[in-house]
Order: C-alpha cells, then structure tokens, then sequence
C-alpha cells in the first residue's frame, strides 16, 4: 500500500506551510536537475559533435548510410531527435495513464530519470565514426528525459493555486537555468583547459556530456524525498471502476484511448495545445539546432558556442522572472502572444546575421534568452489551468509532445531544408511558419471559457 503524503486538493487550504514549501523546493530542483541534460547535451555539445562523428563515417558525397538509408551527414542530428520525439510520443502517453490510474508520478518520474542520466554517462564512450552509438543513446534519453519532465510538470497545479502558478512555474524555470548554466560554466572551464589538462578536444567533449548525465542523476534525489508520490488530485471516486490499480498496465491502453477520445469534450484545451504545439515546436528546434547553425553556418568555435548558450542560461533566469512579473499584469496569454513576436524579430536578425563575428552571435544569444524561459514557463502555467482534475500526467503528456527537447515538426523541417538547399540559414528561417501560426491560432483562444470547461477555479488574470 502507498503510504506517501498526497497533496492537498487546494494549495490554499494546506495547515503546514513549511511542508508545501519543501514539495515545491523539491519541485524546483528537479528542474535544476534536468536542465542539464537540455543544456549540455541537446543544445550545446551533441549536435556538432555527433555531426562530426557522422562525418567522419561519411562516404566521398558526404552521405551515411543507416540502416541502408542515405541522409546527408549534416542532417544525422536533426533527424535523430525527430525519431526520438515520435518514439517518447507513444511511451509518454502510456506512462502517463499508468501515472494517473496508479498515483505513482514520483517513482516513474524519478524511474526514468535514472535511465535517462545512465544513458547521457555513456555517451562518454561516443567517439571515431560510430554515429550509430551516439543516434542510440540520443534516442534513449531523450525518450527518458521526455517522460521525466512530463510527470515533473502534471505536479504544477498542486503546488500553486490559481493565482500563484504563474509565478511558480516560472521560479522553476528559473532554476533550471540556473541549473544547467552553473554546470555549462564547468564545462566550459573544462574544455578550455583540455590541453592544459592533456585531454583532446574530442574527450573534454564526452566528459561534458558525461557530466550531465551524472548531475542529472545526483539532484535527482532532491525531487526523490520531497515530492509525494500523486501529482494532483486523486482520481474522481465515480472512475474507480474503470481502474484495476492491481493491473495498472492491462488497461492502460484502454484507459489511453478514453483519455485521447475524451479530450474532444474539451475543443477550447486543444485549440490551446494545438497553438502551444506549433509555435513550441519552432522554439525548441531554435534551441536544440542552434549550435549546429552557430558552428557550420557561422564559423564559430566550440568556446563560443558553449558562451553564447552560457549567456541564454544566465539571461534566461532574467527573463523567466521577468515575464512572470510582466503576467501578473498583463495575464499570461498576452504576455506569450508578446514574447512570440519577440521570437519572429530574433528568427529574422538570425538569418541575416553575418559569419565569423562573435559579438553579433552573443547579442542573438541574449535576445533568445530573454524571451526563452518565460514564454515556456507562462506556456505551461497556462495549459495547467486547462486540465481536468485527476488527469495531469495525461494531458501534461500530450503537451510534452512540444516541449523542451522533444520537438519533432521543427527538426524534420531544419533537416529537410538543409537536405534540399544545402544551406543552414534557410533552415533556419523555414522555422518562421510555426510562430507564425501558433501566434494566430493562441490569438483566438477564449481562456477563461477553457477554463470554465474543465471545472476549474478561473485566476484574477489571464
């Protein structure tokens, strides 16, 4: 029998502030603990690195040859995350349904956190031409680290009320980029010291990745013994018959396709996610693309790109409490619809930015940062209030589909523009269209109508 302290159905009515202040802290860290996997990994030394790898496995036409299948080596990366999202679409909504049908979000969480963290350490082994290896690994984590940070986010409406999410998804935003700036640091201490310490390039290289994989095992503890088992509500006593919580897999694939199904109850929630999944998407393949744009487009060195992500850390803690303070008057919808405009400005100045000058990259690197974290943390506060009660790890699972480093449209679109034109930057620009119409479709959600649908309590702002 589980035994964990389950969350009080309202944050308001919790008798022990202290401890709702220590599920939250744990909550924070357990961003703190990812964020390095997202940082280190995905957005700085995987992508050029594993495209060298592949490069060096490369025939006469610069083409590899996975299973029998020729892709031009530049766009190996891409293409592997596209494959490692479609794969985590499937196993995050089965593991959500079994989150929710047995109560057991920490242990899964955490579950997958560990396999996520073990697969990053052994990327250390990543070398010569076995791309491969490194394709395997990538796929792994990420699945992992998608499912992870799925079940982390369907904690969000049990640790705020409806006026207070905003503000503390944004602080958990805000120390995951503290996170995963403070081990970059190291990194980039580390590998600019490679030659003083008698390592090549390519083996600070895998020490850093490994690292992530070790510092992501290491704070997961935190979120370990702080969090309680259930995320949320427990489920509607009136459901208990379609759940046999001794067979929690045997009905899960049932209880996924009511769960997909009664979603249609819902048009507002999905006209939300719809917006989030196609103007989220362009976001994270900026992110995670954007070292390999920064190193083959515009000539810059892996010191610059570990500073220029370094920067986007540090700017977007600024940033996430910012726009988190910014909701707090203007709402949150309004506050993303602004921060998107910023993205197509920073899409635009990217593509015309010219090669070999650092000091124009780093200016870059400071406007993502501002409008990075919180147009994710508000993005994820507000899809929180969209959720029916008892079924989070569900639906937060559907709108992981999108969400840092699980993108799937986005890289397809990079690697196919490059595969085509042969040139980066109009991969680069063809992202433009998912901010675009995410902007427009997010424009015409009715918030507090979605709200009111779900049957949850509408905050003062929206």
């Amino acid at each position: 029998m589980n035994t964990a302290t389950h969350l009080p159905d309202h944050p308001a009515a919790a008798t022990d502030t202290r401890a709702l202040r220590r599920m939250q802290f744990g909550w924070y860290i357990n961003d703190w603990a990812n964020a390095a996997f997202s940082a280190t990994v995905l957005t700085v030394f995987l992508g050029p690195y594993l495209t060298s790898v592949a490069k060096n496995a490369a025939d006469a036409g610069g083409d590899i040859h996975p299973l029998g299948l020729s892709v031009r080596a530049g766009s190996f990366f891409p293409y592997t995350v596209s494959l490692s999202v479609l794969v985590s679409v499937v196993v995050m909504l089965l593991v959500g349904t079994v989150a929710d049908r047995t109560g057991r979000h920490k242990e899964l969480m955490c579950g997958f956190a560990y396999v996520g963290a073990v697969a990053t350490m052994g990327m250390f082994f990543l070398g010569g031409s076995r791309y491969l290896l490194g394709a395997g690994l990538l796929v792994i984590a990420n699945i992992a680290y998608a499912v992870s940070v799925a079940l982390s986010y369907a904690f969000l409406p049990g640790l705020a009320g409806p006026d207070e999410r905003d503000a503390v998804s944004s602080k958990g935003w805000a120390y995951g980029y503290a996170g995963g700036g403070l081990l970059l640091i190291a990194n980039l201490a580390l590998f600019e010291g490679h030659d003083a310490l008698g390592l090549s390039s390519g083996t600070a290289v895998r020490i850093c990745l490994a690292s992530a994989g070790l510092w992501w095992a290491l704070f997961t503890l935190v979120p370990l013994r702080r969090l309680p088992s259930r995320a949320g509500a427990a489920p509607d006593r009136a459901d208990t018959h379609r759940a046999d919580p001794d067979r929690p897999a045997a009905g899960s694939l049932r209880e996924l396709g009511r769960t997909l199904s009664g979603m249609r109850r819902y048009p507002l929630t999905l006209l939300f996610l719809g917006a989030f999944l196609c103007y989220n998407d362009g976001i994270q393949t900026v992110v995670s693309q954007a070292s390999l744009y920064g190193s083959e487009e515009l000539g810059m060195d892996q010191t610059t790109l570990v500073a220029a992500v370094l920067l986007v850390q540090i700017v977007a803690i600024g940033g996430a409490l910012l726009l988190g303070r910014i909701a707090r008057r203007y709402g949150a919808k309004r506050t993303v619809l602004g921060s998107l405009v910023g993205w197509v400005v920073t899409l635009a100045l990217g593509y015309f930015m010219p090669a070999h000058q650092p000091a124009w990259f780093f200016a870059l690197a400071a406007m993502i940062g501002l409008v990075l974290g919180g147009s994710q943390a508000l993005s994820r506060s507000l899809f929180s209030h969209l959720i029916p009660a008892g079924r989070e790890a569900e639906y937060f699972s559907v709108y992981k589909i999108s969400d840092r480093g699980t993108s799937w449209m986005g890289p397809l679109v990079f690697g196919l523009a490059y595969q085509i034109t042969g040139s980066y930057r109009s991969a680069i620009i063809s992202l433009l269209v998912f901010f675009v119409i995410g902007f427009a479709v997010l424009a015409k959600v009715p918030v507090r109508r979605a709200i009111e649908a779900v049957g949850n309590p509408v905050p003062e702002r929206l």
